[in-house]
């Protein structure tokens, strides 16, 4: 019993212990794989396809930069505090504002697992049939799919982190691989000469599409982060996932779709005879990719649902959403979705700026202390979030004018400026650590 409880432990509502803490090639490791997934491969093919493959280097390493900084700068809370991020919010946001965090994570999260499921399925089924003439239906490849992400996200970080440790060199030989024999017929300036087959990207467009597609997976770095053993670390890992491994994966498929004008990676794979490498790249990359999904929604679940276990909640969650995935419900709930992920960068944007202004204040030995709401920062993200949806273009927003050029960068400053103001001006004031609604 004591072994089955060690492995399931996951430190959902206490601080990482130090003697389980990581260094930063292991948070690597894991950040990595749950970035590489067919999404990834997509949209950087969407830039080879829209845009000159020097255009597209480019707007890979300003985006995934931005990204890295916004990822580090969040890391390093988890990392200092030990905790995940809805209980990092709480400090910031109050008991019952953090409660009201973890729903709309935990909600936009298991949607997507649901999405994310459904494209591996149908995905999937047409690899094998492509591959193998065999045709397995896609709702049973849902299931087995299905049980394994939700297994590994209902162990805990152990399992994600050995699962990462095997996928991430797989992946990278995969991909390095399958670039090597597509491009190696051409050369540099030829690739880069291929006239655009899409609709063109601007440099905006591209940066923003970049950092708006792994925003809300940095917004929650602290979910990972507190495992990592100093800030230092966390921040570390932060850079080598978010800007050297999500920018050389966003180059490797712009590079494919330049040489082979196809954006699916995978078909890539099958057609230069990869097809066995194609299923693997499908099989490991959305594993990877969404038992995250399904493990930070159950982390935010166990701040609401205190006495349940995280692993208990995460088999919930992972069967309802696989029942979701089997009979294409998630398809009409996309909008929804999309709705809830403009909520979530403010939060990041308050947390990250609160903490600076009152970082001696977040010790797990004042939890019990913590508000309701606090006030200040509840108005800042409701400030914060109208911002988001006024930058983010129809239908989801307004798209009633641009700042950044990307809603999720706008929203995380907007509530990042504010809060710190805020912030000082309360400390200047001196105004006690119960500030709030009690």
């Amino acid at each position: 019993m004591v072994d089955d409880n060690k492995l399931i432990e996951d430190y959902e509502l206490k601080p990482v212990p130090d003697e389980e803490r990581q260094g930063w090639f292991k948070q690597t490791m894991v950040w990595i794989a749950g970035i590489v997934a067919l999404s990834a491969t997509a949209l950087g093919g969407a830039l080879g396809s829209g845009m000159s493959l020097n255009e597209a280097i480019i707007a890979s390493i300003i985006g995934t930069f931005l990204l890295s900084m916004l990822s580090a700068l969040c890391c390093a809370v988890g990392a200092k505090t030990g905790l995940s991020t809805a209980l990092v919010s709480s400090f910031a946001l109050g008991r019952y504002g953090s409660m009201a965090v973890s729903v709309i994570i935990a909600l936009s999260l298991f949607g997507w697992f649901g999405v994310q499921l459904d494209l591996f399925g149908s995905s999937l089924n047409k690899v094998i049939l492509d591959v193998f003439g065999i045709n397995i239906a896609p709702s049973i490849l849902i299931i087995i799919g299905g049980i394994l992400m939700t297994l590994t996200a209902c162990i805990g970080y152990r399992a994600i982190e050995k699962l990462s440790l095997v996928a991430v060199p797989l992946l990278a030989i995969l991909l390095i691989g399958s670039v090597f024999v597509a491009s190696k017929s051409f050369t540099y300036k030829e690739l880069n000469d291929i006239a655009i087959t899409t609709d063109p990207l601007t440099m905006g467009m591209a940066i923003s599409s970049i950092i708006g597609s792994l925003a809300v997976g940095a917004i929650i770095g602290p979910d990972i982060s507190r495992y990592a053993k100093s800030v230092k670390d966390a921040a570390i890992s932060a850079f080598l996932s978010y800007f050297i491994g999500y920018c050389i994966v966003l180059i490797i498929a712009a590079v494919l779709a330049k040489a082979t004008s196809e954006v699916d990676v995978v078909a890539i794979m099958i057609g230069i005879g990869w097809g066995t490498g194609g299923m693997l790249v499908l099989i490991l990359a959305q594993w990877t990719t969404n038992n995250t999904n399904i493990y930070s929604s159950a982390l935010g679940f166990s701040v609401i649902f205190q006495k349940i276990p995280k692993y208990i909640l995460a088999i919930i969650a992972g069967m309802i959403g696989t029942a979701f995935a089997i009979f294409g419900i998630y398809d009409h709930f996309i909008p929804f979705l999309n709705v809830l992920g403009v909520l979530i960068p403010p939060i990041g944007g308050i947390y990250t700026a609160d903490f600076i202004v009152r970082h001696h204040q977040y010790n797990f030995s004042n939890i019990d202390s913590i508000v309701k709401f606090r006030v200040n920062s509840m108005v800042t993200w409701c400030v914060a979030t109208v911002l988001a949806f006024m930058t983010t273009p129809r239908p989801t927003g307004f798209g009633l004018f641009t700042i950044t050029g990307s809603a999720s960068i706008d929203a995380f400053l907007a509530a990042f400026i504010m809060q710190l103001i805020v912030g000082f001006f309360l400390k200047s004031k001196q105004v006690d650590f119960k500030e709030g609604i009690a």
